[in-house]
């Protein structure tokens, strides 16, 4: 049964999206077979996998306000082994849409219960927000990857993330535990990117990943080719870091 991942912080700008896309071409790399839905309007992992946005019928949107069946909304990618389910810009307005739906908070659950079986992975982009699509993706998520980029003000709102994943272990899902924490964006040799690593580490310890996702100008410049860096350039940092990762965490999952 394929492990469902979501990559969460409700702060944008932290790395999820090129997370999401290159650690899931990555795990296709290493020969196994990964889903990633995007659940950010923005669909801005759809973009950075190659698929046309304009020419996408069935979106995540489609599957949950108008029950259309979710492998229709499965697309391939130029990565053998790695599909995508799109986003859409109309997501923004399915949680208003979701308000009087019953079980509003499994719907992606449901949804993702019936391919579960298809992949080992399943990764969630979430949306920089803790909207009720987020909550659902938490909800359907076995584990949750934090990114965390090694700036200022880094730490400011972990806090409320973590309190939105205890009470959605509480209410909604007691078996989502947290993978880990990703440190983004990391400049060795800036004094505040290391203390900021010192910090996460020491708050989170065992919890943070080994592997650190270092800036990297071929990582940056690989999505405005609708290509993961493991394609664009595979012996750029980048695609190393993220290989790295990935192998990470089927060493953590085996």
């Amino acid at each position: 049964m394929g492990k469902i991942i979501a990559l969460a912080n409700q702060k944008g700008g932290v790395g999820k999206t090129t997370t999401t896309i290159n650690l899931a071409a990555s795990l296709a790399t290493l020969e196994k077979s990964v889903l990633v839905l995007d659940a950010d309007p923005q669909a801005n992992a759809s973009s950075g996998l190659g698929v046309d946005i304009q020419q996408v019928d069935c979106s995540i949107y489609e599957c949950i306000v108008n029950k259309t069946d979710v492998r229709d909304a499965i697309y391939t990618t130029d990565i053998d082994g790695l599909d995508i389910i799109p986003s859409h810009i109309d997501l923004v307005g399915a949680e208003i849409e979701m308000l009087n739906m019953p079980n509003r908070e499994k719907i992606l659950k449901e949804l993702l219960g019936q391919i579960r079986n298809d992949y080992d992975y399943i990764l969630i982009d979430c949306s920089p927000s803790l909207g009720l699509i987020t909550v659902n993706a938490l909800t359907a998520a076995d584990s949750v990857i934090i990114p965390v980029q090694c700036e200022y003000f880094a730490l400011e709102g972990i806090s409320k993330l973590l309190n939105t994943i205890k009470i959605i272990k509480q209410k909604l899902n007691p078996k989502l535990e947290i993978e880990g924490f990703l440190l983004t964006m990391y400049d060795s040799r800036l004094r505040l990117a290391n203390q900021i690593y010192d910090e996460v580490k020491r708050h989170f310890q065992e919890l943070v990943f080994k592997t650190v996702i270092q800036r990297n100008v071929k990582l940056s410049e690989s999505p405005s080719h609708g290509l993961p860096v493991i394609l664009y350039d595979a012996d750029s940092t980048g695609a190393k870091n993220h290989l790295s990762l990935a192998k990470e965490i089927i060493s953590k999952n085996c």
